[in-house]
């Protein structure tokens, strides 16, 4: 082999010397920012599989993998069994799969000179930043390593990785901090839901209150107790980040004014229904030349990379699916008020936005429902176990007027879809409606978020 050739695959000292840092350093005991449980539905490692820990960018992906090393080392794993590289590291710039995967060979014939012959897990943030990497990940499966890889949300999607990998990747959702979550990095017990402890007046008074306060910040970690101008610029910077590294850059985008226009509209327009030949025409007329089809790109760069979820109608008809409006939602509600200008309050779509986002939260698979009489419910879920709810969100539905609407499309639809639980959610225990049928569960919302699954 030429020398050209051979001295490729030798990483240089000073990468080496950080490889070997990083991997043999122990968990920090005293981490610069609490590192708050993250809430995962189901197991977040399986045999076999690598763990892949997907979501948008600073929901707390890094921090999982801390915390899922420490877990581990707590329960009594050496560290040096836990190699964990931050592969963003410029010093570590330029290292491909097969000078990554030398050093990681060193390190395993270094312990074995140790005297131990166990198989590292190996713990990989960003790692599409090393080309190739998925062969290497696969090498270590085979060698019966434990491998969990994080990065970018866009270099790290799902079906991405299942394509890279071949059927040997588990997917972890990350997704911004969830009501307990929020609580919980709050420094702030969290209650359960009712039926299995009976909340005080002065309990519920703080919960609402602080769900009233959460539903306007969202849950990125890093805006928690920051001042709403804070909050607003620092949510701001995420989406242009999100934007230009997870769209515009990988992706080559070129029509960014058309991405820009479309990224705003959704944001700001929480469970509106979207049509994008609607909204292609809309930019025509402010003079603004965009093909329907690159609009089309755009929303799915969008969803990519987890800034924007959409929700198809409810049909068994593939052609009446795809012809029927969306409703689109931001990945976070305090991402609606960086956006709205209306001036309107939003506590109603920051509700449905949440209600979306924790049910992708528990695995489940979300449409909306029209029913034959026109009416609409908001989420039609159904769960990994089997389970089908219909679930209508409503801000205060003490009005006779509105009770009675939004019951009324939970009764057409549940003549649809008669086996499903029926379910009304509002922001408040003041905004339950008066009388709810027998078969319809009326509940604050924060409630129901709290009974979440173990």
């Amino acid at each position: 082999m030429p020398e050209s050739v051979a001295n490729e695959a030798v990483p240089g000292p000073l990468a080496r010397r950080v490889f070997f840092e990083q991997a043999a350093a122990p968990p920090d005991p005293e981490p610069p920012l609490p590192l708050t449980p993250r809430r995962v539905l189901g197991p977040v490692e399986l045999a076999g599989k690598a763990t892949a820990v997907v979501g948008i960018r600073r929901a707390g992906k890094t921090t999982f993998l801390h915390q899922l090393r420490a877990e581990k080392v707590g329960a009594g794993a050496p560290p040096q069994s836990l190699p964990m590289l931050s592969l963003e590291d410029e010093r570590l710039s330029g290292l491909d799969a097969v000078q990554l995967g030398a050093l990681v060979d060193e390190y395993a014939d270094r312990r074995t000179a140790a005297g131990d012959a166990a198989a590292p897990a190996w713990f990989l943030d960003e790692i599409q930043v090393v080309a190739g990497w998925e062969r290497l990940v696969r090498r270590l499966l085979d060698g019966g390593a434990r491998v969990f890889v994080s990065g970018s949300s866009a270099a790290l999607l799902s079906r991405e990785v299942a394509t890279a990998l071949r059927g040997r990747a588990w997917q972890a959702l990350i997704h911004p901090f969830g009501f307990d979550e929020a609580l919980r990095h709050g420094g702030v017990e969290v209650p359960r839901g009712p039926g299995s402890v009976v909340w005080s007046r002065g309990e519920r008074a703080r919960i609402e209150a602080a769900f009233g306060a959460w539903l306007e910040a969202g849950g990125f970690p890093e805006v928690q107790g920051l001042d709403p101008a804070t909050r607003r610029r620092l949510l701001a910077d995420y989406v242009d980040v999100a934007m230009l590294r997870d769209v515009i850059e990988r992706h080559g985008v070129s029509n960014v004014v058309g991405l820009r226009w479309l990224s705003r509209h959704l944001l700001a327009n929480a469970g509106s229904l979207f049509s994008v030949e609607r909204f292609h025409r809309a930019m025509r007329s402010q003079g603004i030349a965009v093909a329907r089809d690159t609009v089309h790109q755009h929303l799915a760069h969008l969803e990519d990379c987890f800034l924007v979820r959409t929700v198809w109608m409810e049909s068994r008809s593939e052609r009446q699916r795809m012809v029927n409006p969306r409703k689109a939602y931001p990945v976070d509600a305090g991402l609606i008020g960086v956006f709205d200008r209306s001036g309107r309050a939003n506590i109603g779509h920051a509700l449905e936005t949440a209600v979306l986002v924790e049910l992708e939260r528990r695995r489940c698979e979300a449409t909306y429902v029209r029913t034959p009489q026109g009416h609409e419910v908001d989420f039609l879920a159904r769960g990994d176990d089997g389970s089908v709810e219909l679930i209508q969100v409503c801000a205060d539905a003490s009005d006779e007027a509105t009770a009675d609407r939004e019951l009324r499309a939970l009764d057409g639809a549940g003549r649809m879809f008669p086996s499903a639980t029926k379910r009304l959610l509002t922001a408040a225990r003041r905004g339950l409606p008066a009388r709810a049928p027998a078969d319809v569960i009326a509940q604050p919302a924060y409630e129901w978020m709290l009974a979440f699954p173990d």
